[in-house]
């Protein structure tokens, strides 16, 4: 398991993703588990850092998966894009739930102004 907690700095990601390298190429795990509960303020650097650990997993054939993540880093990869990139567990905020509302399709008609130019 890899604790990844705040503050993280840019200059920590190097050493995380080395740490990657180093679990993985023991193969004795195909997933790494990230704990990020301590990440108790999520932002931009957060996100990267994880992404470039899942990259450097990914690079090796394997991948990592986050554990206890809040809230506010399960918002932050669903804004993102990467919750299906970096998975952490049922039950993100973003998700769609139910049923999708039927909608009428409604006709637009459109007067045409003589004056105006040929389309």
């Amino acid at each position: 398991m890899l604790d990844v907690r705040s503050p993280i700095g840019r200059a920590a990601v190097p050493a995380l993703c080395e740490r990657v390298r180093v679990l993985l190429a023991a193969g004795v795990v195909e997933v790494i588990t990230c704990e990020v509960g301590g990440l108790t303020e999520p932002g931009p650097v957060a996100v990267d850092t994880l992404a470039r650990l899942q990259l450097t997993a990914r690079r090796l054939g394997r991948s990592i998966r986050l554990r206890h993540p809040r809230p506010e880093l399960r918002d932050l990869l669903g804004l993102t894009g990467l919750c299906t990139e970096l998975p952490c567990g049922t039950g993100l905020r973003l998700e769609s739930q139910g049923q999708t509302e039927e909608r009428e399709q409604v006709r637009v008609d459109e007067e045409v102004d003589p004056d105006d130019p040929p389309v």
